[in-house]
């Protein structure tokens, strides 16, 4: 966390010492505090779901489907909900970080991170179903639904070889 913390606050020095020096500093700092305004109470209620989750969860209830034996059943689980998960990355973050803190698999995750990206639900009914068309939609969805359980799996596979942390 601490590394993670320098090098942003770092990269946030540099550019607000180039925007300084273009004479943009002040917008720049406005659009920050403006988006912290609209994320923050976003961010708040995320991080205490996510707490409260990980309390609530029995560890091995969650090891048996989620974990990182879990197989293809667990890459299924994960693919599904990540495909009807609704909301944003500011609210699905914190919670996926604390499952993975709680045994959940890294395949699992990425299979749910994928299929949020790929197939989401939420955007496909919103904009994609409406806009371009049933037919466009299920060909993407069809083509597309086999991709985040072989990026769970090959995610799994790379993690267990790269060792213990």
């Amino acid at each position: 966390m601490l590394p993670m913390m320098i090098i942003m606050s770092s990269l946030a020095l540099v550019l607000s010492i180039l925007a300084y020096r273009k004479g943009v500093a002040l917008e720049g700092a406005k659009e920050g505090v403006s988006l912290l305004i609209k994320v923050g109470p976003i961010l708040v209620p995320a991080f205490i779901l996510a707490g409260m989750a990980s309390k609530l969860i029995p560890q091995e209830q969650l090891g048996q489907w989620l974990g990182q034996d879990s197989g293809l059943k667990g890459l299924a689980l994960g693919t599904a909900a990540g495909a009807l998960a609704p909301g944003g990355p500011f609210v699905l973050f914190p919670i996926l970080a604390v499952l993975l803190k709680a045994g959940t698999g890294v395949g699992v995750i990425t299979a749910f991170l994928s299929s949020w990206a790929l197939l989401g639900m939420h955007r496909v009914l919103a904009f994609e179903l409406p806009l371009m068309g049933w037919r466009y939609t299920l060909c993407r969805l069809a083509a597309s639904a086999v991709f985040p359980i072989v990026i769970g799996f090959l995610s799994q596979e790379m993690w267990n070889r790269l060792g213990p942390a």
